[in-house]
């Protein structure tokens, strides 16, 4: 792809942009080096799994961030590498993976490794919005989301208990895949203004109101980040 080098530190920045912040993660970032003990991993995202509420909206994944850089995962793949066990693991465009839970390479305590040798890197969960097959998203079931993400924060990070959901950010690899547009219930569409990062990477934030209405998007989002303040 010809943006994915610094398409992590571009999504870092347009998250950081604005009183409002957007959650990324359940937990800490595990541990630095060229491996990851899955057993770390693996204690992490089942939290997730095994977590009682509401969570129909959301998606949970394993984020793969480079420690160094300028360094970048093109074309790379996240190897689960144990006595018994291989299993590799695709990486999306903002190095995410659904990481799959077995015992066996538990029982193994696998290492997560990189199929290069030389990237130093460290892996977070990541929850967010699940993305829509026809790109239509109720403002009333964005909302849904976005407070099912917040109530799992709540969860896991004492912390979250005084933030509230403002909306949605839309991310996309470049402005050329952007596009999302305010479908208002009364009639009308309204194009939302996006933020620029490096590499053309974009970001739409939806902020919540009171008209209901479709966010409608012209191509997939790379990821929908719930925000909170």
């Amino acid at each position: 792809m010809p943006h994915a080098r610094r398409l992590l530190a571009s999504i870092a920045l347009l998250l950081a942009a604005g009183p409002a912040s957007a959650a990324s993660s359940s937990a800490g970032e595990l541990r630095d080096g060229e491996w990851v003990s899955y057993r770390d991993a693996y204690r992490v995202m089942v939290v997730f799994e095994k977590y009682g509420g509401p969570k129909n909206f959301l998606q949970s994944q394993l984020q793969v961030l480079p420690r160094e850089r300028g360094a970048h995962l093109d074309g790379l793949q996240l190897t689960l590498a144990g006595k018994s066990t291989e299993l590799h693991l695709a990486l999306d465009a903002l190095g995410r993976t659904r990481l799959p839970l077995q015992k066996t390479a538990y029982d193994e305590n696998a290492a997560l490794v990189l199929s290069r040798k030389g990237v130093p890197f460290t892996v977070r969960p990541q929850v967010s919005i699940a993305a829509r097959a026809d790109g239509v998203y109720d403002s009333a079931e964005l909302r849904a989301a976005c407070v099912q993400a917040l109530d799992f924060a709540r969860h896991v990070d004492a912390g979250a208990r005084g933030r509230q959901c403002v909306g949605a950010r839309f991310v996309f690899l470049d402005k050329a895949e952007g596009g999302v547009r305010l479908r208002r219930e009364g009639g009308g569409e309204q194009a939302l203004p996006a933020q620029e990062a490096d590499d053309g990477v974009q970001a739409v934030l939806v902020r919540f109101g009171a008209q209901q209405g479709q966010v409608v998007t012209v191509n997939a989002p790379l990821a929908i980040l719930p925000v909170f303040e």
